[in-house]
């Protein structure tokens, strides 16, 4: 089949590319675009079936991937939280420093990821992505190859896509082997979900360590003590509040963030409770908050994570290889963490 000047272009698409070579969409987009994670077999077979139906990738999506549109797109499920604000004012002056355009996506909830997923390649509106802390199910995930762009990952990891990170695992082993050290015996956690049933890396590796750690010091890590509230300024809150109406309520609590932190210990208070000598509370993230209130928390650099995450696209862009990075955490002592009440 020819496909010079007077030849009508070809009607076949991405979807009859992979019916015809017996792998997915996804994989014949990243083989096509030169994208790691395609065997060299599977490439060049891609790469034949696609000569022979006459498959081209549309002019748009290669002028996306030399990147001509001077944009980037920073996508967060929400603005108004400290960590994804912190992150974007991180981010903004990087980019633009490299004479290029932001834009900011609020994804919130299965219907505007989707949206966002199919919207951004049809409208050809960015170079590059950086995906920062935002959950996402597994066919979400699949279609971050069908974008066309390059694809960072902030504040977590997803796939082979290149990210900046911390070790959660560690993360969460910090805050809670800090309170089994002050002789905490039952050590609740708070977390929220606002995920529609996706998952979040740090989510899982926190839970895990706050697990794992519990087990390894002989403490009990029933359910009754993971509390999850939906995702609102007042979360901590509500969660404390479920804690503290246990029949044996905890002396310490792990939680996800400082905002949680923040609000917990409110609610504590407000019962009458004092902070840390009845109950002791870790936070993470390093909100500049904390240090004003004394809550304990392990520090992961949050504007770092967003600045080295805006540089990576960058080189990406630039044509340049990169690797991920993983940013160092520390545990920092304050008054909200203190010994078990006796």
């Amino acid at each position: 089949m020819g496909s010079g000047a007077g030849t009508p272009p070809s009607t076949a698409n991405m979807a009859d590319v992979a019916r015809a070579a017996g792998v997915s969409i996804a994989t014949v987009s990243r083989a096509l675009r030169g994208v790691p994670g395609v065997s060299q077999a599977t490439r060049d077979r891609v790469e034949r079936i696609a000569h022979e139906l006459s498959y081209v990738i549309s002019p748009e999506a290669s002028s996306l991937s030399r990147g001509h549109t001077g944009r980037v797109a920073v996508v967060m499920p929400h603005l108004d939280a400290w960590f994804y604000s912190a992150m974007l004012a991180s981010m903004a002056p990087v980019l633009r420093a490299a004479d290029l355009d932001l834009l900011v996506y609020q994804v919130e909830g299965e219907e505007q990821r989707a949206g966002f997923l199919r919207d951004l390649p049809a409208r050809r509106k960015a170079d590059a992505v950086i995906i920062t802390a935002l959950p996402m199910a597994q066919a979400e995930v699949e279609r971050l190859d069908l974008l066309g762009v390059h694809v960072v990952v902030a504040g977590g990891s997803i796939r082979n896509h290149p990210h900046v990170s911390v070790d959660d695992l560690e993360v969460g082993r910090l805050a809670v082997q800090h309170l089994v050290e002050l002789g905490h015996r039952r050590i609740a956690m708070i977390r929220t979900s606002d995920t529609d049933g996706t998952t979040w890396s740090s989510d899982l590796l926190r839970v895990r360590a706050w697990r794992e750690t519990l087990a390894a010091g002989g403490l009990d890590a029933s359910d009754e003590l993971l509390v999850t509230e939906t995702y609102a300024v007042g979360a901590g809150g509500r969660a404390m509040a479920r804690l503290l109406a246990l029949p044996e309520p905890p002396t310490a609590v792990f939680a996800y963030s400082d905002e949680l932190a923040f609000a917990a210990m409110a609610h504590a208070r407000s019962t009458g409770l004092r902070v840390p000598q009845d109950l002791s509370v870790v936070g993470v993230d390093g909100h500049p908050l904390g240090e004003q209130v004394g809550v304990t928390t392990v520090d992961q650099d949050v504007a770092g994570q967003g600045r080295l995450a805006a540089n990576m696209a960058l080189r990406l862009l630039s044509g340049e290889q990169v690797t991920d990075v993983d940013v160092s955490v520390r545990l920092v002592r304050r008054r909200s963490s203190g010994p078990a009440p006796t």
